[in-house]
């Protein structure tokens, strides 16, 4: 990306304002080459996943994208990993400091240097730079700029993004992403993943593996080559609407966002009362959403990690952490036990759905075993694994479903039972226990002897609180526009 637009947008970004990214562009642009990169990307890095890789990893993604690293970026790192003489020279230019700069350079071996210069971008650390920013004033200003400057315009139109970070970080990025939809700002870039979280479901799923490679720093420079030129496809996007009674104190998820307008379909019978007055939430979610007891592992454990950082790592020691609270929740010891909060779902919630081309909700029920309910969208749950299983045409059939996609505009409802029922359906010795396959979902979930119930999407979890009166409403329904992925492989 040239030089004038890289400052262009990060003007209009550090001002928040369009217009002060648009004037810098204008007294740059007379120096700069008059043709457009053949690959322009912009990259964010979530500096925090990754264990202590993150950091590393954004100086080497600035090298690659033959973005020159600043002297903050210099001061913190003693080697600095540096290809061509000629940025060198400007280091040692622009930037004056006495600590030791010891300058290596390594080959290139799975990118020749001129398609290493033709994928250049910008590379954004998440802490310092939101999506919704670069969306509203970097991406802004480029379109701005894009009216006059025909290399602006094809920089806009080509731009691709990778996301380097968690499911969690790529979501938020193409839930940003998807503001350009309903403003009507086309076209959206595509998005490529290199994956730093723990389960990286979605990472998975588009061909990027699941973890943060031993060989990084090779792995790095071929994942820009992919993202560079892979192909695209669809994703399919869930609007998640929760109505519970007013008054109620939750701490939810950054995905989830209140909102004035109650958009509860009315269609529908509900088993319990209506209050008069209501709080609303909305958010989106790309992998799945779960209510039930495999939330509530995963709120144990995140309140755990927040609360001991030290103990969360990597992945593998998430992994370990997780695992180890699993068995302390009643996950895998519910006939022993007589708790209200660790019997199966059914004593508090209701289904209905709506099939593909049907206007009319039908409830289908719950089964009385089952203590965890998850609706998946992806293949990939878990860490890699296939609780939905791969079904046989006559299965299929024999149900009313169809084969499951990302991209087909529906979503499958499956039940665990319990941790030991878990464990079998996650090694893919069994399937889990197939609900329904739907366009919509409504759960309705009213607390009776229970005070409280755990929910999670895309793997954030909260504690909702229940009322015995009152029912809480969760309303899934398919998002009109799809994201857009490049595929890895």
């Amino acid at each position: 990306m040239p030089q004038y637009l890289r400052l262009a947008i990060r003007r209009a970004i550090n001002s928040k304002d369009i217009g002060a990214g648009v004037e810098s562009a204008d007294l740059l642009a007379a120096d700069e080459v008059d043709y457009p990169p053949e690959y322009p990307m912009i990259v964010f890095v979530n500096s925090k996943s990754g264990g202590r890789h993150g950091p590393r990893l954004k100086l080497r993604l600035q090298q690659l994208m033959g973005e020159e690293q600043t002297g903050s970026d210099i001061r913190s790192w003693l080697a600095i990993y540096l290809v061509r003489s000629d940025i060198v020279q400007k280091l040692l230019q622009t930037v004056s400091y006495s600590a030791e700069i010891v300058l290596k350079s390594e080959m290139l071996t799975s990118l020749p240097l001129q398609d290493i210069n033709k994928a250049n971008g910008y590379v954004y650390d998440l802490s310092d730079v939101k999506p919704n920013e670069l969306i509203q004033y970097g991406l802004g200003c480029l379109e701005q700029l894009s009216v006059l400057d025909p290399i602006a315009k094809q920089t806009r139109e080509k731009l691709r993004m990778v996301v380097a970070g968690g499911d969690g970080t790529v979501g938020w990025v193409l839930g940003c992403l998807g503001e350009l939809h309903k403003e009507g700002r086309y076209p959206v870039p595509p998005v490529a993943v290199i994956p730093l979280g723990t389960g990286n479901d979605l990472s998975r799923s588009f061909g990027w593996g699941g973890s943060f490679p031993f060989a990084w720093r090779a792995a790095v420079k071929r994942s820009l080559q992919r993202a560079s030129v892979g192909p695209i496809c669809r994703l399919d996007s869930w609007r998640v609407s929760i109505t519970m009674p007013a008054g109620e104190v939750v701490e939810l998820p950054h995905s989830l966002k209140l909102t004035g307008e109650c958009t509860l379909d009315q269609d529908v019978v509900v088993d319990g009362e209506l209050p008069e007055k209501v709080t609303c939430y909305d958010g989106v979610f790309y992998n799945y959403f779960s209510i039930g007891m495999d939330a509530q592992v995963a709120y144990g454990f995140h309140t755990l990690r927040n609360e001991k950082p030290y103990l969360a790592q990597g992945p593998i020691a998430n992994k370990m952490i997780y695992s180890g609270y699993s068995c302390t929740q009643g996950w895998f010891f519910t006939p022993c036990v007589s708790n209200p909060g660790l019997r199966g779902l059914k004593n508090i919630l209701r289904i209905h759905i709506k099939k593909v081309n049907c206007a009319e909700w039908e409830q289908v029920r719950v089964p009385s075993n089952v203590r965890s309910i998850v609706a998946l969208n992806l293949h990939n749950y878990g860490s890699g694994r296939h609780p939905w299983g791969n079904l046989s045409p006559e299965y299929l059939e024999k149900r009313g479903f169809v084969e499951a996609n990302a991209d087909d505009g529906l979503i499958e409802i499956f039940g665990l039972k319990h941790g030991w029922h878990a464990s079998f359906v996650m090694v893919e010795i069994i399937s889990a226990k197939h609900i329904a396959q739907a366009a919509a979902i409504r759960f309705e979930v009213r607390g009776g002897e229970w005070k409280r119930s755990y929910m999670q999407m895309d793997g954030e979890p909260w504690k909702q609180p229940l009322d015995k009166e009152y029912s809480t409403f969760v309303e899934i329904k398919r998002n009109p526009n799809q994201s857009l992925m490049i595929r890895g492989e």
